[in-house]
């Protein structure tokens, strides 16, 4: 708000300083441009009438002058307001999403989850009517899906990767974190801008999410859980999916051309129509998972792939 009243006062000089500027040329500029004519130009004219006449002759050329100056002016003024318009409207535009930004920050921050599911949507709103904010408010969903979805596989008190036991049972992500899941929602649909940095997800709970012809193309879902996710058509061409659980996951037609999958846990996933096409299979367990019409070309593998069992007959 203190710019803006700053770039008020400043504009509001400058229209002073214009206005004097053109009352300057209006009374100055025709006379030095048109002189009115001298007795040495009058003196060779011996006729008084004539002399009026040429006079008034200056006069109305100084005056017709002064005329296409001030509709000059006029114009000038037309298009400096239109201008000054414009920017006021445009710092007006910033202002209000500066100010829809920091609410929907205040509200992921809340407690309560309508609160939170606000926030997460008003950032949607954000990122669409501003493509300059649309990598930060990647990079905020992002960082809200990290906070409040953890899979700290690794650490000394992490959980289990992938798990010894298979529950089918585990609830779909809208019912047991409603929020992280529309945050993928908005993330899966969002508009890529070119600054925007790769999607950071590893090591995330995404057990059950849904993601259905979502846009991840390049994203880090290293340690991630998305066992049984619902992902079919979803684009994760590129991915860097290094120790992924996607067991019992739905991933047909889905994309993972080039895709990092070593060491990936594929039991069971639904594969069929997806483009394995050039992806990094090292290491990777694909037992039991249905490939049917899967694009394999130039898959990589070592003696560590598990296939299906019909692959291997």
């Amino acid at each position: 708000m203190i710019a803006v009243r700053v770039h008020h006062r400043v504009l509001e000089t400058l229209g002073g300083v214009a206005v004097l500027v053109a009352l300057a040329a209006i009374v100055w500029l025709p006379g030095m441009l048109y002189p009115p004519l001298t007795s040495r130009e009058l003196g060779h004219v011996t006729d008084q009438e004539k002399r009026v006449n040429l006079q008034q002759a200056q006069s109305q050329i100084q005056n017709d002058f002064r005329g296409q100056l001030l509709q000059a002016i006029g114009g000038l003024v037309v298009v400096a307001g239109a201008a000054a318009g414009w920017q006021q409207l445009r710092l007006a535009r910033e202002g209000q999403i500066t100010e829809r930004f920091t609410r929907a920050i205040d509200h992921l921050g809340s407690e309560t989850l309508d609160v939170r599911l606000g926030g997460i949507y008003a950032l949607e709103r954000v990122a669409k009517n501003s493509p300059d904010d649309r990598p930060t408010v990647t990079d905020i969903l992002s960082a809200f899906i990290r906070e409040h979805a953890r899979w700290a596989v690794g650490a000394p008190d992490g959980p289990e990767h992938p798990t010894a036991t298979v529950d089918l049972r585990v609830p779909w992500l809208t019912a047991r974190a409603p929020d992280v899941q529309t945050a993928l929602f908005v993330l899966g649909r969002r508009q890529r801008h070119p600054q925007e940095y790769t999607l950071y997800l590893s090591r995330v709970d995404l057990r059950r999410a849904l993601l259905e012809g979502a846009q991840m193309a390049g994203t880090n879902l290293r340690h991630a859980n998305l066992f049984r996710a619902y992902m079919p058509d979803s684009n994760f061409e590129g991915g860097q999916m290094m120790d992924i659980d996607l067991r019992y996951a739905n991933l047909r037609g889905a994309s993972l051309q080039s895709a990092d999958l070593r060491d990936a846990h594929l039991e069971h996933a639904d594969l069929r129509r997806a483009t394995l096409r050039g992806a990094d299979l090292k290491g990777a367990n694909l037992a039991h998972a249905n490939l049917e019409g899967a694009d394999l070309a130039d898959v990589q593998a070592d003696d560590r792939t598990i296939w299906p069992e019909a692959r291997r007959l």
